[in-house]
């Protein structure tokens, strides 16, 4: 097995040895993913800090618009945002990961990759309407097939995920 992946994850999830280390195993029941402390923030440079933090607050504020814009993402942004306030603030990034609507399920991502059934049906059914939408208005048959090369392996990534946390 390759010593680079083996240092990564450990062997029965997708784990990082930092997450194994700040999750202690009485808190790992699925059921109960409130418990769970969010990552420590990362180590960087001081003088990076305020772009992280525009970028958390501009990829959650972009989250949020997606709530209500059908084409836009939310969850995706959420991450992005989630991840940019892990470099930037605690307060930030505690409010997010406490947050009583997007909280579970960023902590369902973080800790096992879930993407919920809800989210890959939307997300698969926007991309195939999108796609129709392009192919009749297309002028030519590139547009339309570049999208489909782009599309097809993001659908098809989207789908592979977890849609449930493993049961313990």
């Amino acid at each position: 097995m390759n010593a680079g992946r083996e240092l990564g994850y450990f062997r029965a999830g997708r784990f990082s040895a930092l997450e194994i280390l700040f999750v202690p195993a009485c808190m790992t029941d699925p059921a109960d993913l409130s418990q769970i402390p969010p990552p420590p923030l990362a180590e960087g440079p001081n003088w990076l800090r305020p772009f992280y933090a525009i970028l958390g607050l501009v990829s959650t504020g972009t989250g949020i618009v997606g709530m209500f814009v059908p084409v836009l993402p939310t969850t995706v942004f959420l991450i992005v945002g989630l991840w940019a306030f892990s470099k930037s603030s605690r307060r930030l990034q505690l409010w997010l990961w406490n947050h009583p609507t997007f909280g579970p399920t960023l902590r369902s991502w973080h800790l096992y990759r879930v993407i919920p059934i809800k989210a890959k049906i939307a997300a698969v059914s926007v991309m195939v309407l999108s796609l129709v939408v392009i192919t009749i208005e297309a002028q030519s048959w590139r547009m339309p097939t570049i999208s489909a090369a782009v599309m097809a392996p993001v659908a098809a990534w989207i789908a592979t995920r977890r849609s449930y946390p493993p049961q313990t």
